[in-house]
């Protein structure tokens, strides 16, 4: 385990984070690098298809990063349709 230095910016905001989600301040670094990792090395997942993929992996024993790739291979992402054109204003 290491020291990992932050802003003053972001302690506050892992403060307020980790109280209001019952988690420790190291708790909710950690969720944070997490749910960072996982975005930079699958850009395709949106948030919900990365808990998902947390939580099966906890489910299969916990975080192993090996075993993580495995169950992301497993489970791509599903194509989103195509979003709408945005709507104009009602004036």
């Amino acid at each position: 385990m290491g020291i990992v230095k932050i802003s003053e910016a972001m302690h506050e905001s892992l403060r307020l984070a980790s109280g209001a989600l019952s988690r420790s301040i190291n708790a909710q670094a950690e969720h944070w690098m997490r749910i960072g990792m996982l975005a930079e090395w699958y850009p395709d997942l949106d948030h919900r298809e990365i808990c998902q993929l947390l939580l099966r992996a906890e489910q299969s024993g916990g975080l192993d990063l090996v075993r993580l790739a495995e169950l992301a291979a497993e489970h791509p992402p599903k194509k989103q349709a195509a979003r709408s054109a945005p709507r104009k204003a009602v004036q």
